[in-house]
């Protein structure tokens, strides 16, 4: 996925920020590392969580969590 986007409004950050928070409490980790992870060492947050907002903001809270996870997992970013 080559888009990268910004955040447009406050729902969508909100949703950035649940699912920073939500990925850090699974992974026991606190939620500075889990952005820096989305940031710093990978395109995260702007190149997936953003673009698909639409899509995964429907979405269970477990199924986000995992499905994120998922795709750490499969770029190598470790937190």
């Amino acid at each position: 996925m080559d888009r990268k986007e910004t955040i447009h409004n406050s729902r969508e950050l909100e949703f950035a920020v649940f699912c920073i928070e939500n990925v850090a409490a699974k992974l026991g980790v606190s939620a500075q590392e889990v952005y820096k992870a989305f940031t710093d060492k990978s395109d995260i947050l702007r190149g997936y969580i953003v673009p698909e907002y639409e899509v995964l903001h429907t979405q269970s809270k477990e199924y986000i969590v995992n499905d994120i996870i998922e795709l750490m997992q499969e770029r190598g970013v470790i937190v």
